[in-house]
Parts: structure tokens; sequence; C-alpha cells
């Protein structure tokens, strides 16, 4: 990791490594939206409308739930699962920071080019 990113508060790649790797899944990334559209619910709701059977949900729940994405709490018999907001916020502050390097790095490129001509 170059020393830029790390000196503008990127530290913890293996923690953001995690978060992306979770995200990087089709399926994961549409219970990433569900949550997000409507808040809290059950794998017997999550599941409603799709394919994926809930085996299927409870496994990419869990990836989520490791990498700190997702949280649940047991209410009866359900566990019902939401967001953990801080860690998509990490997430977002990572590309934050990779885009704003790739900004900087382009406009470098663009005022050498213009030096040259």
């Amino acid at each position: 990791m170059s020393a830029s990113i790390r000196s503008r508060g990127f530290e913890r790649p293996r923690e953001s490594a995690s978060i992306f790797a979770a995200l990087g899944d089709e399926t994961r990334l549409l219970l990433i939206s569900r949550l997000c559209n409507d808040g809290p619910m059950s794998i017997t709701r999550l599941t409603d409308g799709t394919t994926v059977t809930r085996q299927a949900i409870t496994k990419h729940l869990e990836v989520m739930l490791k990498a700190g994405l997702v949280r649940n709490t047991r209410r009866g018999r359900e566990r019902i699962w939401q967001l953990e907001q801080r860690r998509l916020n990490q997430a977002r502050h990572c590309l934050d920071l990779i885009s704003k390097q790739w900004d900087e790095g382009l406009g470098r490129l663009k005022k050498f080019v213009e030096e040259q001509s």
C-alpha cells in the first residue's frame, strides 16, 4: 500500500479487504440493498421474492457477519438482521481515498502531457 494512502487514514487494509471480499458477491450485494432499503428483517423476509434458499441466505449472512457488515438480534424464534453502518462507511471512506489518489495521479499525468505539448 502506498504511503499516501496510509497517511490519509487508511491503515487497516486487511480489515477493509474482508469488507470488499464480502461485498464481492451478487447475492450479498442484493442482501445489503434489501437491508438498506427495507431495514432490519428476518431470513424469511430476506428470501421472499428470490430463488435463493434460506440455507444459502444464512451462509451469505454469516460471511457478512464475519466481515462486520451486519448484525443480528434474536426476536422470539427468529433472528433479525440489520446493517452495520459503520463498516459500510469504512468501505466508502476507503473508496473515497482510492478515488482521490487516482484523481491526483491523473491530474499529474494531464499536467505532464500538457507541458510536453
